[in-house]
C-alpha cells in the first residue's frame, strides 16, 4: 500500500530524495537500462509483417470452394455451372460491337435464358425478351466522358424478368442485374465480362426457384455496348418499358480478372448496401475504393453512373480486382480466372437478392433524383477479413469522429497544461519527428523511383513480379523513416538533457536513462497527432475513408492510456511496454492492412494503361506514384512500431537488412531474373495502320503503321523484335482525337495495301450561311465505319446539331468541352448509319485570323477518325511478330487496328 506524500513542511529539512533510490510512490527505484533487446524489435517487425500479409491472403485471397449443380441444389449457385458458360462466350474469340462473334455471343446468352424460362418454379413467371435499341444519345456531365456526346445505334440486348405469377404488386417494383457481352477487340474477356455474365445466368436460373415468394420483379439486364461509352446502359433505361419499373440497380463489372468481387460503389441511398452487409455471406467491399472512384483517380465508369446520372437511380457497384494488369488485353483469358470467384460473387448476390426481393421496402427506397437523400445518410462500410462488413452513416461518422477529435484535444490540452511549457516544446519536437520521418522516408522512396529508370530496361520493372516493390521502394521508405524519426529523437533528446540538466537532484546515469526513456514516450504519443489531424480534416471534408484515421489513432491511443499514460507529474517514465504496441497495433492491422496491400497492387496493375496520351507523361510518373503511397503508408502505420526501435541495438540490423533488400531487387530486375512482363503479364501496346487524309496530306493520304504504348517505356526491344523499318521516337505527334501519341513508332513500308481510298471518310461543307448567326452545314460519310469519333472546335463552334437517317441524334442545345473540343464518340451494329447531316452554329464572337502564320488557322474546325477491325498485310506481320510479353489494348476512346483521319479547316 502506498503513502500518502509527505507536506512540504515535513520535509523542509531534509535533501531532496534521489530518483534512482526513491520513486514518486515511495518504493524503491534503480535506474533501469533504456536499452531494448534487438531480437525483442527485429521480431516485432517480422510479427508485424508476417501478420500484415497474413490479413491481405485470408481478406482478399480466401476463395469457397466451387461447388457443382448436385452440391448447390436446384436453389443454389453452383460456380461449375457458370464456369460452363464463361467457357462458352469466350470461345467465340474478341466480340466487340458489330462483330459476328458478338451476334454469337447473344445468341448463347439467349439461348441459356430460354432454358432458365423453361426450367423456372411453376410460379414463377419468366419472360425474355430481345431489345434492339434503334439509336440514341448519351449525355453523361461527369467522371470520363465529360465532355461528350456518346452516340448509339442498333445495338442487341438480352433482358431476362423474373416475376411472382400471383403477387400484382410485383409488375410495379423491379430490381435491376446487369452487365455487359461485349469486350474490346483485343481480349476474349474471360473477366471483362464474362464472368459477370456467367454468373448473372446462373443466379437468374436459381432465383427462378425462389421467386414465388417475392414481393418484386428481378430483371436481369446482358447489354451491349457497354465497352463503347457505356451505351448499353443508357438505351435500355431510356427506351426499354420494364425500366420504369426498377427502384434498385446492380452492376457486375471486372477490372481485372477474378478474385473477390468487391463493392466499390454504393448508394446514394444506403438501403442497398445495408441490406447487402447483413445478407451476404462473404461481405467484400471498402468505401476507400469509393472515395477514389469518385475523386477521379481512377479513369474509368461503369454502367453504374448512368444508372445513378441519368435514371436517378441507387444501388451497388461490384467488381472484380484481381490481376488488373491484364484488363482490356490478350489475358483476360479463362485460364487466369481464379478458381472459387464466381462461387464467391454468386452466393453473395443470391443470398442478396434472395432477402431484398422479398422485404417490402424496396418500393420505398429512393434515388439521386429524390429530395430525401442527405450527405449525411450515406454509407461509410469496409469489410473485416471478408468475414463482417461494419457499416454506418455518414451522420453518425461526423458525432462519432468529432467526439474522438475533441476528446484527444482534450486530453492533450489536460496533458499540456500538467507539463507546462517543457511538455509543449516537447511535443511540437516531437511533430518535427514525424515531419522529418515524412520528409526522409519520401526522399529516400523518391530516389530510388527517379534512379530506377536509368538503371533498368523498363521504368516499370515491377508489373509482372509486384513483391519487387517491397525491395525497391518499401525497403528505401523504411530506411528513410528510420532515419527522420532517428534525427527527431537526437534533436528531442537534446532539449530534453537541457531541462533535466536544471534538476541538480538527479544523477548523470539516471539523468541520460530518463531522457531516453521521455523521448521514447513522446515519439510515440507524437504518432497518433498525425492521424489526428487526417481525422479531423477526414471529417471536415466527408472522406468516408477518414474511418482509418479513427483506427490508427484510437487503438494505440487507448492502449497508451490504459497501459502507460499516468497525469501525476512526479511519476518518471518508464519503458514502454511491448503490450501496449501489441494492443494497439492489433486492431489497426486487421482492419487496414490488407486494404493498403491490395490498393499498392490495383496501382501496380493500372501502370500497364497509365499513358494515356503515349509519351505525355514522364518514364518516372508511375514509380514516383508507387513510391509516394508506399512511403506515406509506412510512415503513418509504422511510426509507433519504429518508436521501439532507438532503445535497442536493432538499428543497424534493420538498415542493413532494408539495403539488402534493395540490392537484392535491383539485381533481380537488372539481372532479368524478374522480368519486368511476362505472356500472363503483357504490356499494353496499339499497333495502327493510319491512313492520314487530313488538309495537308489532301493530293496523297500518308498512309503508316503507328505502334505505341500505354506502359510507360521506350519500344526499343519490342521493335528490334518486329524490325521491319520502324523509327521512334517524339518527331511524329500523331492526333488520334481522343488521344495523342507523343512518343512511339511508325513505319512507311509496304503500308499501301489492305484498305483503298473509297474508305476514307468525307468531311464536305454543303451550305455556309453567313448571316446574323453563322450557320454551316456539313456532309460526314464515315464510309463503311461504324465507331468513329469527331472533335468540334468549340472555340468558334457555339452548337451543333447531328442527323443521320433523317432522325436527329444529337440536338441543339448548350453542350460541355475539355480543353476547348467537345467530342463525339459513336458505335453501332451493322445497320448503323454511315452519312449524317452536321449543322453548326458560329459563335457570335468568332474572328477568323488570316494569314500564312496565323496560329488559329492551324487548328482545324473539325477533327475526324474513323476505325475499322480490320488487320492489313503490314499491321498482321507486324502483329505477328509482336513479343509474347506484349499485348494489344482496347478502350472506348483507343483506335482499331485501322484507323483513317480527316480534318475540315477552320478556313475551308
Amino acid at each position: 500500500m502506498q503513502r500518502r506524500p509527505e507536506s512540504s513542511s515535513a520535509t523542509a529539512g531534509r535533501p531532496p530524495p534521489r530518483p534512482e533510490e526513491t520513486s514518486a510512490g515511495g518504493g524503491s527505484l534503480r535506474a533501469v537500462s533504456p536499452r531494448r533487446s534487438p531480437f525483442v524489435c527485429l521480431a516485432l517487425f517480422g510479427v508485424v509483417t508476417y501478420c500484415s500479409w497474413a490479413v491481405y491472403r485470408y481478406q482478399f485471397e480466401s476463395l469457397p470452394a466451387p461447388l457443382t449443380a448436385e452440391q448447390a441444389g436446384k436453389r443454389g449457385f453452383s460456380e461449375v455451372e457458370a464456369m460452363k458458360h464463361v467457357k462458352a462466350l469466350t470461345d467465340v474469340g474478341p466480340h466487340p460491337v458489330r462483330s459476328d462473334a458478338l451476334d454469337e455471343a447473344i445468341q448463347y446468352v439467349l439461348e441459356a435464358s430460354e432454358k432458365i424460362k423453361k426450367i423456372a418454379h411453376w410460379e414463377v413467371d419468366v419472360q425474355v425478351d430481345v431489345f434492339h435499341a434503334q439509336s440514341g444519345t448519351n449525355r453523361l456531365v461527369g467522371g470520363l466522358f465529360r465532355g461528350r456526346t456518346l452516340v448509339y445505334s442498333d445495338l442487341h440486348h438480352i433482358v431476362l424478368k423474373v416475376s411472382p405469377k400471383y403477387v400484382a404488386e410485383a409488375g410495379d417494383s423491379a430490381i435491376l442485374v446487369s452487365s455487359h457481352i461485349d469486350t474490346v477487340f483485343s481480349t476474349e474477356g474471360a473477366g471483362d465480362c464474362s464472368s459477370c455474365v456467367a454468373v448473372m445466368l446462373e443466379l437468374a436460373r436459381a432465383v427462378s426457384q425462389w421467386a414465388h415468394g417475392f414481393k418484386s420483379s428481378v430483371i436481369f439486364l446482358f447489354n451491349t455496348g457497354e465497352e463503347e461509352g457505356l451505351n448499353g446502359a443508357h438505351s435500355f433505361i431510356t427506351q426499354h418499358p420494364w425500366s420504369k419499373s426498377i427502384h434498385l440497380a446492380v452492376d457486375l463489372e471486372a477490372m481485372g480478372i477474378g478474385g473477390k468481387s468487391s463493392i466499390f460503389q454504393a448508394g446514394p441511398n444506403p438501403w442497398a448496401i445495408e441490406n447487402f452487409a447483413s445478407a451476404a455471406k462473404y461481405p467484400s467491399g471498402h468505401v476507400i475504393a469509393q472515395d477514389l472512384f469518385a475523386s477521379g483517380a481512377i479513369k474509368s465508369a461503369t454502367d453504374f453512373q448512368v444508372y445513378k446520372e441519368v435514371a436517378g437511380l441507387s444501388g451497388l457497384d461490384f467488381a472484380y480486382t484481381d490481376n488488373s494488369a491484364v484488363y482490356h488485353t490478350k489475358n483476360d483469358k479463362l485460364e487466369l480466372l481464379k478458381s472459387g470467384s464466381l462461387q464467391h460473387l454468386g452466393e453473395n448476390m443470391l443470398a442478396f437478392l434472395l432477402q431484398i426481393a422479398s422485404s417490402p421496402d424496396l418500393s420505398g427506397v429512393q434515388g439521386t433524383k429524390d429530395e430525401g437523400i442527405s450527405a449525411s445518410s450515406s454509407a461509410i462500410y469496409f469489410d473485416i477479413l471478408g468475414m463482417y462488413m461494419v457499416l454506418y452513416h455518414q451522420g453518425f461518422a461526423n458525432m462519432l469522429h468529432n467526439s474522438v477529435a475533441l476528446q484527444s484535444l482534450l486530453i492533450w490540452s489536460t496533458s499540456l497544461l500538467m507539463g507546462g511549457y517543457p511538455a509543449a516544446v516537447s511535443l511540437v519536437l516531437s511533430c518535427l519527428s514525424i515531419i522529418l520521418m515524412w520528409i526522409f522516408s519520401l526522399s529516400f522512396s523518391l530516389l530510388s523511383a527517379f534512379v530506377l529508370p536509368l538503371l533498368s530496361t523498363s521504368p516499370v520493372p515491377y508489373v509482372a513480379s509486384p513483391w519487387l516493390v517491397i525491395g525497391l521502394f518499401a525497403a528505401p521508405a523504411l530506411l528513410g523513416a528510420l532515419t527522420g524519426q532517428h534525427l527527431g529523437f537526437l534533436i528531442l533528446q537534446m532539449y530534453l538533457s537541457n531541462e533535466y540538466s536544471k534538476r541538480e537532484q538527479l544523477s548523470p546515469l539516471t539523468q541520460s536513462t530518463l531522457i531516453k526513456l521521455e523521448a521514447e514516450r513522446w515519439l510515440y504519443k507524437a504518432g497518433s497527432v498525425q492521424w489526428l489531424i487526417l481525422l479531423v480534416i477526414g471529417n471536415y471534408y466527408r472522406i468516408g475513408s477518414s474511418y482509418l484515421a479513427l483506427v490508427w489513432l484510437v487503438p494505440p491511443a487507448f492502449s497508451y492510456g490504459f497501459l502507460e499514460a499516468t497525469l501525476t507529474p512526479a511519476r518518471f517514465p518508464k519503458p514502454l511496454k511491448l503490450a501496449t504496441l501489441l494492443f494497439g497495433l492489433s486492431v489497426p492491422i486487421v482492419v487496414s492492412a490488407g486494404v493498403f496491400i491490395r490498393l499498392v497492387g490495383t496501382i501496380i496493375g493500372m501502370a500497364v494503361r497509365f499513358d494515356r496520351n503515349p509519351g505525355d507523361t514522364p518514364e518516372w510518373m508511375v514509380n514516383v506514384i508507387v513510391a509516394v503511397f508506399i512511403a506515406l503508408v509506412i510512415s503513418l502505420t509504422m511510426v509507433y512500431l519504429l518508436s521501439y526501435v532507438h532503445l535497442s541495438g536493432a538499428k543497424k540490423s534493420i538498415v542493413l537488412a532494408a539495403l539488402a533488400l534493395f540490392g537484392l531487387s535491383l539485381a533481380a530486375v537488372l539481372s532479368g531474373v524478374a522480368p519486368p512482363f511476362t505472356e500472363d503479364t503483357a504490356r499494353a501496346v496499339n499497333v495502327v495502320h493510319i491512313v492520314d487524309a487530313t488538309t495537308s496530306k489532301q493530293e496523297q493520304p500518308d498512309s503508316y503503321v503507328s505502334f505505341f504504348s500505354t506502359t510507360p517505356g521506350k519500344l526499343t526491344k519490342e521493335v528490334e523484335q518486329i524490325g521491319g523499318g520502324f523509327t521512334c521516337g517524339r518527331d511524329k505527334i500523331v492526333d488520334l482525337v481522343t488521344l495523342s501519341v507523343k512518343y512511339g513508332c511508325w513505319s512507311y513500308d509496304d503500308t499501301e495495301g489492305g484498305w483503298s481510298k473509297t474508305d476514307i471518310p468525307t468531311l464536305a461543307v454543303i451550305k455556309d450561311d453567313k448571316g446574323d448567326k453563322r450557320i454551316t452545314e456539313v456532309l460526314l460519310d464515315t464510309k463503311s465505319s461504324t465507331r468513329w469519333v469527331l472533335a468540334v472546335n468549340a472555340e468558334y463552334i457555339e452548337d451543333f446539331k447531328l442527323e443521320g437517317n433523317s432522325e436527329e441524334l444529337i440536338p441543339l442545345d448548350d453542350k460541355s468541352s475539355v480543353d476547348g473540343w467537345h467530342v463525339i464518340q459513336f458505335s453501332g451494329g451493322k445497320k448503323s448509319p454511315t452519312r449524317f447531316d452536321m449543322t453548326l452554329v458560329w459563335a457570335n464572337s468568332t474572328q477568323i485570323a488570316h494569314g500564312e502564320g496565323s496560329q488559329k488557322n492551324q487548328q482545324p474546325l473539325l477533327k475526324l477518325r474513323t476505325d475499322m477491325d480490320r488487320l492489313t498485310p503490314k499491321a498482321e506481320k507486324v502483329l505477328m511478330k509482336l513479343p509474347s510479353w506484349c499485348s494489344l489494348f482496347g478502350k472506348s476512346t483507343s483506335p482499331q487496328t485501322l484507323a483513317f483521319l480527316r480534318d475540315l479547316p477552320v478556313e475551308f
